[in-house]
């Protein structure tokens, strides 16, 4: 049967970002809505937030409150937040205060109250904060009571739903009263929570149900800020409908070197691990990385996560004034990912924002050692998968994704570079300190590159003040790879005494957890 275009239900923005692509599109007009969550959890915000985005004078918006605080109080604290209208408070807004109802009457006359409220005002969204609390602080009213407040809740969305309003009820519930039977009642049921994990606390939004939509499905954290509440949706979501783009051109490094290794560069869209211990020049390749595509008229986005943005910003300019530049130019856009208690999803919500906003086409982050240290706790234990997600949603766009972390074992050990991420990255660089002749040297290799050739060999590199500059291969060189090298004779094949070349510690530096993961995990 052909649906009928009148049976459409028609979507109301939230006025939060990121909640709209969360609800599959908006909250359905008319709808009676729970939003349940613990005390703190931004359940007051977010219904603010939605009124200020929607109510009109003509169709305003009524919000009681059985809260014990008088409503200025409330005023008080929610009018810091940018998205409220002084202008719209009394008018568009209007806030009635039902303490005094629900401590001297019993739950009939909270009802006929509400009742006639909405009936004078006529609005098109009501709120109820907190509903729970009508019924004392167990949910159920005092002896005498005319009836409890399931049969309250019952009846309060049997008119709501009459009069064609948006409603809300917003309730303090623990996560295991989620089978509560007042939540069959609701269109819609929102879940706020916030998960705490040693110092670190994180804010998670969760669309149990909303009817007549396709929500996404899981938890999506969430930061309250002064703009409110902003919701970071989970990332596989936010791809689906990206387009991949067909053609893969071959992009410099910006080191000569580097790219002869690469056969002739590196693949457009194809995501590079650089890996290496502290002070072998990983910040330094990233940024020539960078610089080759801007030189090109490419735009490019840089996520710092181990250093202030300025102090990146002061050294990259030292060996390419053209990168302050750029960034004045609006070509380049360097982020400092390193809030307290980060997710990956809000990471690569700043990222992408900037890919969208500059039409990026290459990104560095600098580092993934930094970034899974800045991530909160809960979100550590995921980090293979955090990594998975936000590496395939950036070349999924055709953006070429430039990645440096810093290890600390031996080469021969170096497990991060093959058994963790193998499968994630496309091209994947090593570096590492050999000691020569009593001098400690630099040496890289490539140690895979899908879908292209490349070298095979390891070659010295030195860091010089106009950046990196590949040198010479070691050839002459055994056990490189087993971290104990030893020249090999060139008279007649013979092996007369041999001249080790031992490896150099690497400095004890903290190694990404990734780094330390069981196969298969």
């Amino acid at each position: 049967m052909k649906r009928e275009e009148g049976a459409k239900i028609r979507s109301m923005p939230s006025g939060v970002p990121g909640l709209d692509a969360v609800l599959g599109g908006g909250l359905p007009e008319y709808s009676f809505n729970l939003i349940a969550g613990g005390p703190g959890s931004g359940k007051t915000t977010l219904a603010h937030q939605f009124m200020f985005a929607n109510a009109t004078v003509e169709r305003p918006a009524l919000y009681f409150t059985v809260l014990g605080e008088p409503t200025i109080k409330m005023l008080r604290y929610q009018r810091q937040f940018r998205f409220f209208d002084p202008k719209l408070a009394g008018s568009a807004i209007q806030f009635i205060n039902l303490s005094a109802e629900v401590m001297e009457r019993d739950l009939g006359d909270v009802l006929d109250r509400i009742v006639a409220e909405i009936e004078r005002a006529k609005p098109g969204i009501v709120v109820v904060d907190s509903f729970r609390t009508i019924g004392g602080p167990h949910g159920s009213t005092e002896r005498g009571s005319s009836f409890d407040l399931d049969h309250f809740i019952q009846r309060l969305a049997l008119h709501l739903t009459t009069w064609e309003v948006t409603s809300f009820l917003l309730g303090e519930y623990a996560e295991e009263e989620q089978r509560n039977p007042v939540f069959t009642v609701a269109d819609g049921l929102l879940w706020l929570s916030q998960a705490t994990d040693r110092n670190s606390v994180v804010r998670k939004l969760q669309v149990v149900k909303i009817r007549g939509r396709a929500p996404m499905p899981g938890l999506h954290t969430f930061r309250i800020t002064d703009n409110g509440l902003q919701i970071f949706p989970r990332i596989p979501e936010q791809t689906s409908k990206r387009a991949i783009p067909q053609k893969r051109d071959r992009l410099s490094t910006g080191v000569a070197g580097m790219d002869e290794m690469l056969d002739g560069g590196i693949i457009a869209g194809a995501a590079v691990m650089l890996t290496g211990p502290a002070g072998s020049g990983k910040s330094t390749i990233a940024t020539q990385f960078m610089s080759a595509g801007l030189a090109n008229g490419e735009t490019g986005v840089i996520a710092v996560f181990e250093e202030y943005p300025e102090e990146y910003l002061r050294r990259a300019n030292i060996r390419n004034p053209e990168v302050g530049k750029m960034i004045d130019a609006g070509k380049l856009a360097l982020i400092y990912l390193r809030p307290l208690d980060l997710s990956v999803d809000e990471a690569l919500f700043s990222i992408l924002e900037a890919v969208d906003r500059l039409g990026a086409k290459r990104v560095v982050i600098d580092s993934l050692s930094g970034f899974e240290v800045a991530l909160a706790p809960t979100f550590r234990e995921d980090f293979r998968e955090s990594l998975y997600r936000l590496v395939g949603t950036l070349t999924a766009t055709g953006v070429t994704v430039f990645m440096t972390a810093e290890v600390a074992e031996a080469f021969a050990e170096a497990r991060f570079t093959t058994e963790m991420v193998s499968f994630i990255t496309d091209v994947i660089i090593v570096q590492r300190y050999v000691e020569i002749e009593g001098e400690l040297r630099r040496v890289m290799a490539v140690v895979k590159m899908r879908g292209s050739n490349h070298s095979h060999e390891f070659r010295m590199y030195k860091v010089t003040a106009n950046g990196i500059v590949v040198g010479s291969t070691l050839t002459e060189y055994d056990g490189i790879l087993g971290g104990s090298p030893t020249l090999r004779s060139k008279v007649n094949g013979a092996s007369p005494e041999q001249k080790p070349v031992k490896s150099e510690p690497t400095p004890r530096t903290r190694v990404p957890k990734v780094a330390k993961a069981r196969r298969g995990k």
